[in-house]
C-alpha cells in the first residue's frame, strides 16, 4: 500500500520554516493537478534545483529520508521544463516513494488552501510557528488538519468476494464497498450500513484487517473482512453504485491496485489469505 512506502524515512515532526537546500523537494499544486518533472517515459517530483525562478513564500510540509518537503503557490510557478498533471498520475509513478511524497504533500497544501480565510468570520487566516496549524488573528479560531474517517470492507462467501463498480471512479475497474463514518456511528455500525445502503447485504464475521490513510480525499481508510450468504439478492444503490457481483479467485476483473487498501485486500483474498 502506498502508505507502507513510507515507512522509516516519512517525518511528520512540524518545524517552523526551516532552511530549503537544493536537493529538497518543492511541491506545487493548482487545484486537482500536481506539477511534475519529466523523467525518461514517465516524471518525478521536482526539487528546489529544477525551478528555473526564484522561490520565494514557500510553505514546510514534511520530511523524507532526510529531505525537506515544502509547498508553493501554482500562481508563483512559470516553468517551461515542468507541466501539471491530473494528481491521479501520482498513484502511477514508477517511483513509488514520489508516489507518496506528492499524494500527502496534496493533502496538506489542499487544506492549507480550503482554511486560508477563517470558517466562523472570514477574516484571513494564519500559519502558526509552533505547530502544524492555522489561527484568526480576529476571533482565534484554531483550524488543524482535518482526517475523514472512512470504512472499506471485503466481503467474502465461500471462495467468491463481492466487487463494485462505483459511478464515480476514475477508470473502468471493480473495487470494494466503502463509505465515510456518519456522525454517532462506531466504525463497525458503518461499515454495517454501507454495505445494506450499498448492495443491499447482511452481513456477519466482521473483523478488523488494517487501516491507510488516503491522502487524495484526506481520509483514514479502516480495513475489515467480512461474510455474506451469496444467496441474498443483490439490490444496489444506483446512485452509487454502477454494477455489483460475487467473484472467485480465478475469475478476478481489473480491479483497484495495491497501491491502494482496496486492492491490497483484493490481492490479499487472491492469495488465500482470508
Amino acid at each position: 500500500m502506498i502508505n507502507e512506502l513510507g515507512q522509516g524515512i516519512f517525518d511528520n515532526t512540524f518545524l517552523d520554516n526551516p532552511e530549503m537546500r537544493e536537493d529538497d523537494y518543492l511541491l506545487c499544486y493548482n487545484e486537482n493537478q500536481v506539477l511534475l518533472k519529466p523523467s525518461g517515459n514517465s516524471f518525478e517530483i521536482p526539487r528546489k534545483r529544477d525551478y528555473s525562478g526564484r522561490i520565494e513564500t514557500v510553505v514546510f510540509l514534511f520530511t523524507i529520508h532526510n529531505k525537506h518537503c515544502f509547498g508553493l503557490s501554482a500562481a508563483k510557478v512559470n516553468d517551461p521544463g515542468m507541466d501539471f498533471h491530473d494528481i491521479f498520475t501520482l498513484r502511477n509513478l514508477p517511483n513509488q516513494e514520489h508516489a507518496w511524497i506528492g499524494s500527502i504533500g496534496f493533502q496538506l497544501m489542499t487544506w492549507y488552501t480550503n482554511n486560508k480565510y477563517c470558517g466562523r468570520c472570514g477574516s484571513e487566516t494564519v500559519r502558526r510557528k509552533e505547530e502544524r496549524s492555522v489561527i484568526c488573528p480576529v476571533c482565534q479560531l484554531v483550524e488543524y488538519p482535518k482526517i475523514s474517517p472512512a470504512v472499506i470492507v471485503a466481503i467474502t462467501c465461500n471462495d467468491k468476494i463481492l466487487l463494485a463498480k462505483g459511478k464515480n471512479y476514475k477508470g473502468d475497474f471493480y473495487a470494494l464497498i466503502a463509505g465515510y463514518v456518519d456522525a454517532g456511528e462506531s466504525i463497525e455500525e458503518t461499515v454495517v450500513r454501507e454495505v445494506k445502503e450499498e448492495v443491499g447485504l447482511d452481513i456477519k464475521n466482521l473483523k478488523y484487517y488494517k487501516s491507510q490513510p488516503w491522502p487524495f480525499s484526506s481520509s483514514l481508510m479502516l480495513g475489515f473482512t467480512a461474510e455474506a450468504d451469496d444467496t441474498q439478492p443483490i439490490v444496489i444503490d444506483e446512485k452509487e453504485i454502477k454494477e455489483a457481483g460475487w467473484f472467485t479467485r480465478g475469475e478476478l476483473p481489473p480491479h483497484a491496485s495495491g497501491i491502494s487498501i482496496s486492492g491490497h485486500l483484493i490481492e490479499a483474498f487472491e492469495k488465500g489469505i482470508f
